[in-house]
């Protein structure tokens, strides 16, 4: 396989950060929410950007619940927040490898900086987009293609890796390669359904993929 650029989703895919994105929804939705929400209810908001999932909690006080939200994450971040299994050490190795390697991700960039930091990746990926740097986010094309513009790069080399069906579908909509990542929290079957070319049952299997 002739890839030459490797683009990767942040949180749940390199970073596990699912505890403290369900313990900050959780606390907004206790304020907020109508409703009860049950951690399955959560887990259908894990992915998009947070302005869309709170549209549907209560669209009358979103920038509150979103004020609400990322004061909880930030405060709370560096407790929960670690790097998946091989997560690093495959970085690396990609890196030296000569792979330009770069982060496309629906947080915002100070937030997803942070993440880079606290798990010891901070070092390695030549460009992050993140929310502050479109107008779409995936599953559009758009944040895919502004990482391609800026480490001048070619989709028909350029393989995207996530855990959540936007980020397939964004990879698709942009024309790189995709891989999906079995430790998903969503299920794997909800990315299978997506027909990423890869699955990866752990990240060194990139490793294995790419003959490095």
């Amino acid at each position: 396989m002739n890839i030459r650029t490797i683009l990767f989703d942040l949180d749940g895919t390199l970073i596990d950060t699912n505890e403290l994105i369900i313990a900050s929804f959780t606390h907004t939705l206790q304020q907020y929410g109508k409703t009860d929400y049950t951690r399955e209810h959560i887990l259908d908001f894990i992915g998009p950007p947070l302005w869309a999932s709170f549209e549907q909690v209560n669209p009358d006080r979103v920038d509150d619940m979103v004020a609400t939200y990322r004061e909880h994450n930030l405060t709370n971040h560096d407790d929960y927040v670690v790097a998946y299994p091989t997560v690093v050490e495959t970085m690396n190795k990609l890196k030296e490898a000569g792979y330009q390697l770069g982060i496309v991700t629906t947080k915002m960039n100070d937030t997803a900086e942070k993440g880079l930091r606290v798990t010891g990746l901070e070092n390695i990926f030549e460009i992050l987009i993140g929310l502050d740097d479109v107008t779409n986010t995936k599953p559009h094309p758009e944040p895919i293609e502004k990482a391609l513009t800026r480490l001048n790069a070619d989709a028909a080399t350029t393989l995207m890796v996530g855990d959540n069906y936007h980020d397939i579908d964004a990879g698709k909509n942009a024309g790189t390669k995709t891989a999906g990542v079995a430790w998903t929290i969503k299920g794997r079957e909800v990315l299978e359904e997506r027909k990423p070319d890869y699955m990866l049952e752990e990240m060194s299997d990139l490793l294995k993929i790419l003959g490095v």
